[in-house]
């Protein structure tokens, strides 16, 4: 089954076409890669498939909602986890989660549930704003999950981490596969190739090409991903 199906999904400001008619599956469980360079499009994807802009024409199904038609039933599913490290600073630790909580209706058992996943129960008293980056994106991440979601975005998630944290946060990436389908975009190539399952290659508004991180190598020729990366994402988009 499809957990988002992408169906010449196309978005327009001011006459200049950002998004152009993006077609794509996602099965449920996948951890997808969104990749590309600034101005690609990445980011104005996540926003129409999130609900956060209406799409200029085409759609998207999120587990079968239409984005366009049925957004509040898809807003139900789904959670994003922003680029913006989206905490409120002068709570604790718990008190951040038990908010969240409360605006999805999810019982005080599903906030305990989900600082054990993450490992914030130590944390749980703690004022964010006192936390270091890497738990305060932990915790970010902790919040997009209280509401149990079907499709969770995951926006930059490590960015402006050192090395060591952003190792510990893709320990709890790839923990959360499988229990929920997950677009991740980010500018960071290996964390795409060592996380995802898939990869997805955007320029200039269109899917140059999507495939494992060796079928994208296989694609180009490459020897890296690095540069199979960069021979997809420069350049003149495919038509």
């Amino acid at each position: 089954m499809n957990a988002i199906q992408i169906l010449g999904l196309t978005k327009e400001y001011g006459g200049r076409r950002v998004v152009d008619r993006l077609e794509l599956s996602v099965p449920a469980g996948e951890l997808f890669a969104l990749l590309g360079v600034n101005g690609a499009g990445k980011s104005t994807t996540i926003k129409m498939l999130s609900c956060l802009t209406i799409p200029t024409e085409g759609d998207a199904e999120l587990m079968g909602h239409s984005v366009r038609t049925q957004s509040h039933a898809a807003k139900e599913i789904l959670a994003v986890s922003p680029q913006e490290t989206a905490v409120a600073p002068g709570l604790t630790a718990a008190e951040n989660l038990e908010l969240m909580a409360g605006i999805y209706g999810r019982p005080k058992e599903r906030v305990e549930r989900v600082m054990d996943q993450l490992g914030l129960a130590r944390w749980a008293k703690q004022r964010a704003k006192t936390l270091s980056g890497g738990w305060q994106r932990r915790l970010s991440i902790a919040m997009a999950l209280v509401s149990q979601p079907e499709v969770l975005f995951l926006d930059e998630p490590t960015l402006g981490l050192d090395v060591l944290a952003r190792r510990e946060l893709w320990g709890v990436i790839r923990e959360l596969k499988g229990r929920a389908t997950i677009i991740l975009t980010t500018h960071y190539l290996e964390e795409a190739e060592s996380l995802a399952d898939r990869i997805g290659v955007m320029n200039m508004g269109r899917l140059r090409a999507v495939g494992t991180a060796a079928e994208l190598k296989a694609l180009t020729g490459c020897g890296s991903f690095e540069d199979a990366f960069v021979a997809l994402a420069g350049g003149e988009a495919a038509s």
